[in-house]
């Protein structure tokens, strides 16, 4: 809690050292030559004193270890959007389900892809689907993915799709499906699918402003350190971006979330503090603070009735 407030945070990430979808061959990913550049990794990192992550043993242990540090913070849920593929995530969540949420994380053309989200959702108890747009060449509105989204009407279940920036050197800075516009069409065809963009649309803000204006059904979290204001062409500000967003869609739409992973760090409560302190300075009251830190995700993740 913050302030006598339940805390949700929507999206994080439990620890993974494979891959991110072991049953899917991905392209490997091209290894640059780092010489000269600016290590913004390790700039992020000592600006806000984060230590460096550390192997937490078992998935057991790390677990617990996540577990602990949670109630430590006094944070009631947290959602993992990925954690090594649906089978393990699931049994994490299972180590500590007070506590923990999931969410299936799997390549939406992998050829049973349809068959793992029902398979998710009705024997696993995930709770939701995350998915990365700049992975994905084919355009998410293509009818091919209709399968995926008719599951997840079906079973009330949100989607989660990062747009934008991914990765460092050697990421991936443009694709078919790098702005959220790209499911401007399949947002439209399902109003009864509740989809939701993280870090406030990670560079391209002014596409998911334009999206979130014409889509009920579209939420935004606020996960993140959201560095990528620093790389804007133009000087921006955290605060700059709340605030339309507020303008833009109410607290009503708004999702908490830290983008919290690795160990030791656990929880960034640092995120939850700079967001909150924003969020007071932005005029939202207790009523409407509760909405963003706790009841808009509890309402979408199906944990309370609107």
């Amino acid at each position: 809690m913050i302030q006598d407030i339940p805390v949700l945070d929507f999206h994080c990430h439990f620890p993974n050292q494979g891959e991110w979808f072991p049953d899917y061959a991905m392209e490997k990913k091209v290894e640059f030559t780092t010489e000269g550049s600016r290590d913004h990794g390790e700039i992020w990192r000592k600006a806000f004193d984060f230590p460096k992550p550390v192997p937490s043993g078992t998935d057991g242990q790390m677990a617990d270890l996540w577990y602990e540090d949670l109630k430590q913070k006094s944070i009631e849920q947290v959602v993992f959007v990925s954690g090594g593929g649906n089978e393990r995530l699931s049994k994490i969540v299972a180590m500590h389900p007070d506590t923990f949420l999931g969410f299936a994380h799997h390549h939406p053309d992998a050829p049973d892809a349809a068959e793992q989200l029902e398979h998710a959702f009705r024997d696993l108890g995930l709770k939701g689907y995350k998915l990365l747009g700049p992975l994905v060449d084919t355009p998410l509105s293509d009818p091919r993915y209709y399968p995926l989204w008719e599951i997840c009407e079906r079973y009330q279940a949100p989607v989660l799709i990062h747009f934008g920036l991914l990765g460092a050197a050697g990421g991936t800075p443009n694709g078919e499906n790098i702005s959220p516009l790209s499911i401007a069409k399949v947002s439209r065809d399902f109003p009864r699918v509740n989809f939701v963009v993280p870090h406030f649309g990670c560079t391209h803000m002014g596409d998911l402003l334009q999206l979130c204006w014409t889509r009920p059904n579209v939420f935004v979290d606020t996960s993140g350190s959201n560095q990528w204001i620093r790389w804007m062409p133009y000087r921006l500000t955290l605060e700059d971006v709340m605030r339309k967003f507020i303008e833009t869609i109410g607290p009503g739409r708004l999702i908490f979330a830290t983008d919290s992973s690795w160990m030791p760090r656990g929880f960034a409560s640092l995120y939850l503090e700079e967001q909150q302190k924003n969020f007071r300075f932005l005029g939202l009251d207790d009523r409407q603070m509760r909405l963003v830190l706790h009841d808009n995700a509890a309402l979408l993740l199906g944990l309370r009735h609107a």
